[in-house]
């Protein structure tokens, strides 16, 4: 009997596993005023949570190639961009299939905002909010 009850305990741990929607990995980031590819952000896993970093820029000829964060705060204040954790705290809701309770950090002026991510198809919707007022960014999976 404990031998079935741990195989159905072990079938269960699985299929709720697979519930969770993959945001890991590397995205582009597409300005959602502009259409402009912004940046590459790699979305990990740490200590259970959503995390991710800017890894790559896409800058123009006339703008800093590697800048720093001089509007940021706390422990972000005049960090390099590239290489910043810009997405932080992130749980899985299953009842929302999302991962909601964390924050995104705009590193041009370096706003932080409450952060909902959820997937459609290949896509990932990145929405930072305050109250009811939010903007939502569609970014791309780079391979």
């Amino acid at each position: 009997m404990k031998q079935i009850s741990l195989a159905l305990l072990l079938i269960g741990i699985s299929f709720s596993s697979l519930a969770q929607s993959d945001v890991t990995g590397k995205w582009k980031t597409i300005d959602d005023e502009t259409g402009k590819e912004k940046s590459i952000v790699e979305i990990f896993e740490k200590d259970g949570m959503i995390y991710g970093k800017i890894t790559k820029l896409f800058r123009g000829p006339d703008e800093e190639k590697d800048p720093i964060c001089n509007e940021c705060t706390g422990d972000r204040k005049n960090e390099k961009i590239i290489g910043m954790e810009i997405i932080r705290g992130m749980e899985w809701d299953a009842d929302d299939e999302e991962y909601e309770e964390g924050t995104i950090m705009d590193p041009q002026d370096g706003k932080v905002y409450d952060c909902v991510l959820w997937k459609e198809g290949e896509e990932l919707k990145v929405r930072g909010y305050v109250a009811f007022f939010y903007r939502t960014q569609t970014w791309e999976k780079v391979n």
